[in-house]
């Protein structure tokens, strides 16, 4: 019984002496979980930092209006006749638009030249009898009064004839009102009647643009507002994102839209886009600046708890460590955000196997 109780103090003692020698193998980085030499040093690629010139942009959406656009009412009330154009046309100066039915006014006018006629009679009547009274006070057959008195008579007939005729030309005027003509060339917009409204001198009828001058009009947030300065550059985008016009700011309001707390600007258009009309919506981008600044990969960027943040290949001892470094990042540029703050010119910014990594951790920068 003894001989059995010292070979299993013998064997507890050999497996206590064998778990220690494996706990100081371990502590010293031989087995999983040790030390510096448990993980190796990851694989990274990097990119050195350097200031490069940037298009520094924000994009927005403007509305394209015509610096010479023209509001098309009526003179006259009546009911639409005749309807000559359709939206979108092409017009030169003094073409008929529509026509408003003006046959009450043609009879007017008609009423109005049977005057004159009568009027041409009476003044006939007291020319004979004028030159017959002044044959007369000739001959000393009527006296100075009679001879005044047809004088008198046929200034009357004279000034009655002169308001007839004055009348039927303001008449005459008033109708051609009736047939609405083009103020100025341009094109024709959204034609706002239909053939047999009843339009009167508050109805608008249509709008004539001028295509040779547009403008584009952007409504830009009060944050970026202190920024804003006559000549910075907008550049109209079409759908593929191609460049189709770029012009100067050429005016921002002085005060602000106290609805949607925006700064109105206006880049005039010198030269009219293909395929660009009046009051349409199109993607416009500011160029704030071309200056050299530092930019970062969009995936070398990490966001937490609304702080941006990017691993930098730091080096330590005979290698490198990932440190996490808080960014402050502005617009984007293609596939690149602007730094604002963080980051130093020839910093080492790792943009692979991000996701994998933590505060320093070892890497191996390739």
């Amino acid at each position: 019984m003894s001989r059995l109780l010292s070979l299993l103090l013998f064997v507890s003692l050999s497996a206590a002496a064998c778990g220690g020698e494996a706990g100081q193998a371990a502590s010293e980085g031989g087995g999983p979980g040790g030390g510096r030499g448990a993980f190796p040093p990851m694989d990274v690629q990097t990119v050195t930092l350097e200031p490069r010139p940037l298009p520094q942009t924000t994009e927005y959406v403007a509305t394209i209006r015509s610096l010479r656009s023209t509001t098309v009412q009526p003179q006259v009330e009546g009911i639409v006749r005749q309807i000559f154009v359709q939206a979108g046309d092409r017009v030169a100066a003094g073409r008929p638009l529509v026509q408003i039915d003006p046959d009450k006014q043609q009879a007017t006018v008609a009423a109005t030249e049977s005057q004159r006629a009568s009027r041409e009679a009476d003044l006939a009547f007291a020319t004979q009898q004028l030159m017959r009274m002044q044959k007369l006070y000739e001959v000393g057959a009527v006296s100075r009064a009679e001879l005044d008195q047809a004088e008198t008579a046929h200034k009357n007939a004279e000034a009655q004839l002169a308001a007839v005729q004055s009348l039927i030309r303001e008449h005459q005027v008033q109708l051609e009102y009736y047939r609405v003509t083009a103020p100025t060339a341009g094109i024709v917009g959204d034609l706002a009647i239909r053939q047999g409204d009843r339009v009167t001198p508050s109805t608008v009828i249509t709008t004539i643009d001028q295509a040779e001058g547009l403008e584009a009009y952007i409504n830009v947030p009060l944050e970026r507002a202190g920024d804003l300065r006559p000549g910075l550059t907008v550049e109209l985008i079409d759908p593929s994102d191609e460049v189709i016009a770029a012009n100067p700011i050429s005016f921002i309001a002085p005060r602000a839209d106290d609805a949607t707390q925006t700064v109105l600007i206006k880049a005039t258009l010198r030269q009219m886009p293909a395929g660009i009309r009046v009051m349409q919506y199109v993607r416009a981008r500011i160029v704030w600046s071309n200056e050299p600044v530092l930019a970062v990969p969009i995936v070398a960027v990490t966001r937490v708890a609304g702080q941006h943040f990017v691993f930098v290949a730091e080096a330590r001892d005979q290698g490198f460590v990932a440190r996490q470094t808080p960014v402050t990042v502005a617009s984007v540029s293609g596939d690149d955000y602007i730094v604002r703050s963080g980051l130093m010119p020839g910093a080492r910014v790792i943009v692979s196997n991000v996701q994998k990594l933590g505060d320093g951790a070892p890497v191996k920068p390739s």
